[in-house]
């Protein structure tokens, strides 16, 4: 566990940084408007390039854009694990997120020995900006988590990618990239501490035995109070991703019954709902 510890402490962060760093850096050359890197534009958009927007001949270093499926199984298999370690790890050492009195229930389990009779102390000495930061990034989380299983849902079963249909495998690696890096430095912040408990809680489950581990109780309202005690901001960016969530399901629900039979290579162009962006988007998703 130590050597998870200094990989991700010592080593993930940087490699992180490094990495989001040299992946937008070419992006960001190439939209100066300067003549003399025109080749150089030219070739990032031939490496971007898919479905209808990519030339015919152009089969070389290609894979087929079917092979989005793989982004969002990474994203699924990885955001979950990390929703569950971060959430457990949130749940048992950084709540409450405010001043809440002992309930008789709470103070009987103490008496009786139901649970550990420092744990209300243990859980003051952690600051409370500290709480609130890890518990954002569970809220964070869990949006990338609906997000990710959304467009798994919608690879398997609403867009219906042509035979032709190809992507550049440099583009290929760089959505293996975004799907692996943003969950994990979105738990950047506290996936060493998270993951170093959970994997504690492992050990001692194993060397002590599940009769010599003490219960560990959920409560569904306990598991979602300290959400509700986040700021104003983190709702209202909650709710402009709900509203854009909702919006591109529409959309993308729109192109995919564009294709009425399975393998044809003819569209139509979509109406109803940004028709005007759909055209645009249709042209390398489909």
């Amino acid at each position: 566990m130590a050597t998870v510890h200094a990989l991700m402490e010592f080593g993930m962060m940087p490699l992180l940084r490094v990495a989001w760093v040299a992946a937008t850096l070419p992006i960001v050359v190439a939209s100066v408007p300067v003549e003399s890197i025109g080749f150089f534009r030219r070739l990032l958009l031939g490496f971007a390039a898919r479905g209808k927007t990519m030339p015919q001949s152009s089969t070389k270093l290609t894979v087929p854009q079917k092979f989005f499926l793989h982004f969002y199984v990474i994203a699924v298999l990885l955001t979950t694990g990390l929703v569950l370690s971060m959430w457990f790890y949130a749940y048992k050492k950084m709540t409450p997120l405010a001043s809440e009195p002992l309930e008789f229930s709470t103070i009987a389990s103490h008496l009786t020995g139901g649970s550990h009779m420092l744990s209300i102390h243990k859980s003051s000495i952690v600051p409370m900006k500290r709480r609130f930061e890890v518990w954002k990034t569970v809220f964070v989380l869990l949006l990338m988590e609906a997000q990710a299983l959304r467009r798994l849902y919608e690879t398997l079963y609403v867009f219906n990618y042509g035979p032709s249909a190809r992507m550049h495998i440099l583009g290929y690696l760089a959505g293996l990239f975004f799907y692996t890096a943003a969950p994990l430095s979105i738990a950047s912040t506290c996936a060493v501490e998270a993951i170093n408990y959970v994997g504690s809680q492992i050990v001692e489950f194993i060397v002590k035995g599940r009769s010599h581990m003490p219960d560990v109780e959920f409560f569904h309202w306990e598991l979602l109070k300290p959400l509700f005690y986040l700021g104003w901001c983190q709702w209202l960016g909650a709710a402009i991703f709900v509203w854009g969530w909702m919006h591109q399901l529409h959309c993308h629900a729109i192109l995919g019954s564009l294709r009425e039979q399975r393998g044809a290579d003819e569209y139509i162009i979509p109406k109803g709902d940004w028709s005007f962006m759909q055209v645009s988007y249709l042209l390398v998703e489909v």
